[in-house]
C-alpha cells in the first residue's frame, strides 16, 4: 500500500490585476473556472486528501466548489505562500507526501504531477521548474557549481546576478508531509515583502544536506498562471488551440482552428466538418459526417450522422437524428429530440417537442410542447399556442398531417392522421383524420371604397 498523498491547492489571493469581485480562481478558461481545472488534474492522482486554501473572496469559493471530499482552510490575513500552506498543515493526512499546487494555474497535465509524487515518495523535494524567455516576476532557481539546486530567490530579493537565470520557479513542489511541516515551522518574513515565503524550505532542504530533484513540464504553458484579464485571454486561446489540434489530429475539419471554442466536452466521429467561430458547450456528441455551419452554438446536443447544421443555429440540450438538416437561424431549445431526416429551417424554434422522420417546419415557426408524427409538412408561419397564462399544454400532430401556413393550434388539441389544416386555420378543436379542417372569415369585397389620403392643409404662419 503506498503512503498517503495530500494535495494542497493555494487559492487565497487576491487577484488585483484581475480588477473583479469575483475571486480570481473562479474565472473560468473553457467555460470551467480554473480552480476546477486544477481539481480535475488533482483527482487523476487519486489523493487521499484535498485541501484548499482560501481567502480573498470569503465563503463563496466553498461554495461554488460543492465537494464533500474537500476541506478547506482559510487564511486571514494573506501573509505569504508559506503561511498559506501552514493553514493546512492541521488537515493533512500524517506522513506520506504533500504536493503543492496553485488554483490559478490550470494547465498542469497528471503526468506530469505525478511524477513530482513518485520522486518525493522516494525521499527527495521534487520541484517544477521552468525555462522562460521572460522571466520577470518569477523566483529565480540558483544551482552550485555542480549544477544542483541550493535555493530559490524571489523577484524582488535578487541581486543583478541572479534576476540573468533564467530558470524559475512554479511553485508547484512534492515533499515528504513530515519534512515540511517541521520547515514550514521554521519560516521567517525577513525579506522584501515581509512575507512567509513557501520557497525558503528549499534552501532550508539543501542546508540539510536534503536532495532536490528539479522536474520540467513538457511546455512552459503547463505552468502558465493568470493574473490578469489579457493573461486569461492569452491562455484561452492557447488551450483552444490546444484542443483544436487534438481534434484535427483525430480526423476533424476545422475551417479555421483560431476560430474555436469549446467550453465543456466534444466528442466527433469521422469527417466532421465545423465551419467558423463555432462554439460547444456541455456534452456534444457529432456523429458521422456532420456538418456544422458558421457561428452555431451547441450545448449539450447529440447529433446523428449525415446532419447538416447551416449556420447561426443555437441548439440546447436536444436530440438530432441522423440526416437531418438544421437551419439556418433555427433554435432547438431543451426536451427536443428529431427522428431521422428530419427538416428544421429558417427562423424556426422548437421547444420539447419530439418530431417523426422525415417531417418538415421550414419557415417561421414555432412548436412548442408538441408530438409531431412522420412526413408531417408544417408551413410557414405555423404557431402552437401551448400556454394558456398559467399552465402549458401539448399539441399532437399525427402522421402525415399537412399544416397550411399562419395556423395556430390552441393546445391542447389533436390533429389527426392525414389530416389537413387550411391556410390561416385557427384551431381549437381536434381536427378529425383524412380531412380537411379551416376556420376562416368570409372574403368580401367592399364597393366603392377607397383608401384615406393624407391631409394637405396649408400652414399658416
Amino acid at each position: 500500500m503506498s503512503s498517503p498523498l495530500n494535495i494542497v491547492i493555494l487559492a487565497a489571493g487576491k487577484g488585483t490585476r484581475m480588477k473583479s469581485d469575483l475571486p480570481k480562481v473562479l474565472h473560468t478558461l473553457a467555460g470551467t473556472p480554473l480552480v476546477e481545472h486544477v481539481l480535475a488534474a488533482a483527482d487523476q492522482l487519486e489523493p487521499d486528501r484535498i485541501c484548499i486554501v482560501y481567502g480573498h473572496g470569503g465563503e463563496r469559493l466553498p461554495a461554488a466548489v460543492k465537494r464533500p471530499d474537500i476541506t478547506w482552510a482559510l487564511q486571514e490575513p494573506q501573509l505569504g505562500t508559506g503561511h498559506a500552506v501552514q493553514q493546512a498543515v492541521p488537515h493533512l493526512a500524517e506522513g506520506g507526501v504533500t504536493l503543492i499546487l496553485y488554483g490559478d494555474v490550470p494547465l498542469t497535465r497528471p503526468e506530469t504531477l505525478g511524477q513530482l509524487v513518485m520522486i518525493a515518495r522516494e525521499g527527495a523535494i521534487a520541484l517544477l521548474t521552468v525555462q522562460m524567455a521572460n522571466p520577470t516576476g518569477y523566483g529565480r532557481i540558483v544551482r552550485n557549481a555542480q549544477g544542483q539546486v541550493v535555493r530559490i530567490v524571489e523577484h524582488k530579493d535578487a541581486g543583478s546576478e541572479e534576476l540573468a537565470i533564467d530558470e524559475v520557479n512554479t511553485g508547484i513542489l512534492a515533499l515528504e508531509t513530515r519534512k515540511l511541516t517541521a520547515w514550514l515551522d521554521r519560516l521567517t518574513n525577513a525579506n522584501a515583502q515581509a512575507e512567509y515565503y513557501l520557497t525558503d524550505i528549499i534552501g532550508m532542504a539543501t542546508s540539510e544536506g536534503e536532495r532536490v530533484i528539479p522536474c520540467h513540464p513538457a511546455g512552459e504553458w503547463e505552468v502558465l498562471g493568470v493574473n490578469s484579464r489579457h493573461q486569461m485571454a492569452e491562455l484561452e486561446r492557447y488551450y483552444q488551440r490546444h484542443l483544436a489540434e487534438a481534434l484535427m489530429t483525430r480526423g476533424v475539419s476545422l475551417a479555421d482552428p483560431a476560430r474555436l471554442d469549446i467550453r465543456g466536452h466534444l466528442e466527433c466521429g469521422r469527417d466532421v466538418h465545423i465551419d467558423i467561430n463555432c462554439i460547444f458547450e456541455g456534452q456534444v456528441l457529432l456523429g458521422d459526417g456532420v456538418k456544422v455551419g458558421a457561428h452555431c452554438v451547441l450545448r449539450d446536443v447529440e447529433v446523428g450522422p449525415g446532419v447538416e447544421i447551416k449556420p447561426f443555429c443555437h441548439l440546447e440540450s436536444a436530440r438530432i437524428g441522423a440526416r437531418a438538416v438544421i437551419g439556418p437561424y433555427a433554435r432547438l431549445r431543451p426536451g427536443t429530440a428529431l427522428d431521422d431526416e428530419v427538416h428544421v429551417g429558417n427562423f424556426v424554434e422548437l421547444k420539447n417537442a419530439q418530431v417523426g422522420f422525415n417531417s418538415k417546419i421550414n419557415h417561421l415557426s414555432y412548436v412548442g410542447d408538441a408530438t409531431v408524427g412522420r412526413k408531417v409538412n408544417v408551413g410557414a408561419g405555423t404557431i402552437t399556442c401551448n400556454y394558456d397564462g398559467a399552465n402549458k399544454h401539448r399539441t399532437i400532430i399525427e402522421d402525415e398531417a399537412f399544416i397550411g401556413s399562419d395556423t395556430q393550434l390552441v393546445a391542447p388539441v389533436t390533429v389527426g392522421r392525414g389530416a389537413t389544416l387550411g391556410a390561416g386555420t385557427t384551431l381549437t378543436k381536434d381536427a378529425p383524420a383524412d380531412q380537411l379542417t379551416l376556420s376562416r372569415a368570409k372574403q368580401m369585397t367592399v364597393p366603392g371604397w377607397k383608401r384615406p389620403t393624407k391631409n394637405s392643409d396649408k400652414v399658416t404662419k
